[in-house]
């Protein structure tokens, strides 16, 4: 079975090409996105491999159906770039990677937080260029400090421990609250104002949904204690940019470490130096020293590439073969139902 992946990077052939060996697989490697314009480059293959910022949208599932495709197969968590609905209207499978090694991702978001802290990358740049000083440099002990986790899935859980083990005060938010594993780990469920209003660090782990979109905006930014330090590795959505820019002018926040941002595609994962950068807001947050971005790296480590290349090579498999995808990891079935 052929299969097109758009959107290659040289990790993803290194990830996905050793797997592979003795399965039913051909690859088609792309370096392009997936979008309406691009799914002709999938002609004669049975199935692509897409990424988080790839447009699957219905101009772009029709035309892929329309070369012959019938499997969506995600490298990555997030699906609200896919538009299931049709998918399931033409019959084409959409499967994801529902987990990968959630230590990856909890800890670029403390790597983040130590960073912005110590200011380490301020730091680093100084003592490249012979300057010595410490002045401007001075951090806080994280240390009887508190810090608000919103979302406790693996990845929340995890920076949640990690954090605890500072010696830190842990809040947390979420809808379904693990009332055991907070009393075991020493943490504390509170509401989501609780956790705003009391944090010296705030990190989302919560996934987009029409819900938490713009989770941190300007209502929440003001009821968050003043100099607080915002983290997010999980969805760019989830915070308002432009509110996140005006906090950060009034000194409402005292930092902010970003892997994801809300405009990101067309931007992450791409070499653009030499060039102009277009988007205003993401340049504005350049700017600020107080501000750490990383380009969607949590996800990179090996072992969450080989989590990943496990679990896409094992939905491509079962489909070449005509069996049900990996349980936990279906979209879209041509009778509508999701798991």
């Amino acid at each position: 079975m052929l299969v097109a992946v758009y959107d290659t990077k040289p990790y993803d052939r290194a990830s996905l090409e050793p797997g592979a060996a003795g399965l039913p697989i051909e690859w088609r490697f792309l370096e392009f996105r997936l979008s309406a314009e691009s799914a002709a480059a999938a002609r004669g293959a049975k199935a692509v491999c897409a990424f988080v910022n790839d447009r699957i949208d219905r101009p772009c599932i029709e035309a892929l159906a329309g070369e012959g495709v019938g499997h969506v197969a995600l490298r990555c968590t997030g699906f609200n770039h896919v538009d299931l609905e049709a998918a399931r209207a033409v019959g084409i499978r959409v499967t994801r990677v529902p987990g990968y090694s959630p230590y990856a991702v909890a800890e670029h978001a403390i790597a983040l937080l130590l960073t912005l802290n110590r200011r380490t990358h301020r730091a680093f740049n100084r003592v490249r260029e012979l300057n010595f000083s410490l002045s401007g440099l001075e951090g806080v002990d994280l240390h009887a400090k508190t810090a608000g986790i919103i979302g406790t899935g693996r990845i929340g859980r995890i920076a949640a421990q990690i954090l605890r083990g500072f010696g830190m005060r842990l809040l947390a938010y979420d809808p379904f609250p693990d009332t055991a594993w907070a009393a075991a780990q020493g943490i504390e469920f509170v509401t989501l104002d609780q956790v705003l209003i009391a944090s010296d660090v705030v990190s989302l782990h919560v996934p987009l949904t029409p819900e938490t979109h713009h989770l941190i905006r300007s209502e929440t930014l003001a009821r968050m204690k003043r100099g607080a330090i915002l983290i997010n590795v999980s969805r760019g959505a989830l915070v308002d940019t432009a509110a996140v820019i005006d906090a950060l002018k009034t000194g409402q926040l005292g930092g902010v470490g970003l892997d994801v941002y809300e405009e990101e595609e067309g931007i992450f994962f791409e070499d653009l130096s030499g060039q102009i950068l277009a988007d205003d807001e993401l340049a504005r947050l350049l700017t600020f020293p107080n501000v750490l971005i990383t380009a969607h790296q949590a996800f990179l480590t090996r072992e969450a590439l080989a989590d990943i290349a496990r679990t896409t090579l094992a939905n491509l498999a079962a489909f070449a073969e005509g069996r049900p995808c990996l349980e936990g990891t279906g979209l879209s079935e041509a009778h509508g139902r999701e798991p």
